[in-house]
C-alpha cells in the first residue's frame, strides 16, 4: 500500500500563503488579554483561531482562516483525546472538543474549529456554532495493504477502527475479519496497515480529501454499506454566544443546506 499527497492546484483568486498569512501557536495556559475592535471584541493581531494539532485538523482551521479577513492565528490546543492511547469508546463525549470549548470561553482565542461529529449533542449554552461549512463528502473508505478492496479481504483479517459504527457495519460486509482498536492521526494510521500491524483500515474520505493524500488500495464504501457518523465531513466553527459582530462575520461561511442536514 503507498499514498502520496496530491499536488494542489492554484484557483483564482490565489489561496494565500500560509506561512505569511497565519501564526501557528501552541496553546497559552491562561487567556489572552485582546485589544481593539477587529471586528468588534477582536484584537489588533486578528482572529486567533484554536485548532488541535494534527495535520487533518489545521488543514480545516486553515478552510476557515482562508475565507476570513485579515490576519489569522491558529492556536494549537492539547485535548484529551490527543492525551491518551486509551480506546475512544472509554473516553465519552467531547474529548476532542473539550479543551478547545474552555480556551474559547474563557477568552484564550476567539473561534474554535471542530469536525461537528466530534461534537456533543448537548450545546454549551456560552457558545453557539455560528458556521457549518459545505460537507465535504461522508463516505468513508476502506484502505486495504493489498489490492482488491473488502471482497480481496481473507478470513480473519484485522481492520483498524476505533469507531464502532464502523467495526459494526464492516462485520456485517464481512463476517470473517476481525476488527481492532487503532488510534493516531491518518498517516499514522496508514504506516500502521503498511507495515503489517493490520490489514486495512477505514478513513473518512473528506481528511484524505482534506489532506490532498491520494491512497492506492482504496474502496469508497457506499452510503448503504457503512452510514457516516452524523456531521461527518462538515466543520463546525464556533464563537462565544455574546460575540454579536464575530458571530456575523463567521455566519458568511454558513451553508445553510449543510446545517439542515
Amino acid at each position: 500500500m503507498r499514498w502520496h499527497r496530491r499536488q494542489r492546484r492554484e484557483t483564482a483568486p490565489a489561496r494565500r500563503s500560509w506561512p505569511q498569512a497565519t501564526r501557528i501557536s501552541a496553546n497559552l495556559p491562561a487567556p489572552v488579554a485582546r485589544r481593539g475592535a477587529f471586528p468588534e471584541g477582536i484584537g489588533t493581531m486578528g482572529i486567533v483561531i484554536g485548532t488541535r494539532g494534527s495535520a487533518l485538523a489545521l488543514a480545516q482551521a486553515r478552510i476557515v482562516a482562508d475565507r476570513l479577513d485579515g490576519p489569522v492565528e491558529l492556536r494549537v490546543i492539547r485535548t484529551a483525546g490527543d492525551a491518551t492511547a486509551a480506546p475512544l469508546s472509554a473516553l465519552g463525549d467531547g474529548v476532542f472538543v473539550d479543551a478547545i470549548e474552555r480556551a474559547l470561553a474563557n477568552g484564550e482565542v476567539d473561534v474554535a474549529v471542530h469536525s461537528l461529529k466530534d461534537l456533543p449533542t448537548a450545546e454549551r449554552e456560552d457558545l453557539v456554532i455560528a458556521a457549518i461549512p459545505e460537507r465535504e463528502d461522508p463516505r468513508d473508505v476502506l484502505i486495504t495493504r493489498e489490492r482488491g478492496g473488502l471482497a480481496s479481504l481473507p478470513p480473519r483479517a484485522v481492520v483498524g477502527t476505533s469507531s464502532p459504527r464502523r467495526a459494526a457495519f464492516l462485520r456485517a460486509l464481512a463476517p470473517a475479519i476481525t476488527t481492532r482498536e487503532i488510534r493516531g492521526n491518518v498517516e499514522t494510521r496508514l504506516r500502521k496497515v503498511s507495515d503489517g500491524g493490520y490489514d486495512a483500515t477505514v478513513l473518512a474520505l473528506a481528511g484524505l480529501r482534506r489532506l490532498a493524500l491520494a491512497v492506492d488500495d482504496a474502496e469508497i464504501l457506499t452510503l448503504a454499506q457503512c452510514p457516516p457518523a452524523p456531521g461527518q465531513g462538515a466543520l463546525a466553527v464556533q464563537c462565544r454566544r455574546g460575540d454579536a459582530a464575530l458571530a456575523a462575520t463567521l455566519a458568511r461561511l454558513d451553508h445553510a443546506p449543510t446545517r439542515r442536514a
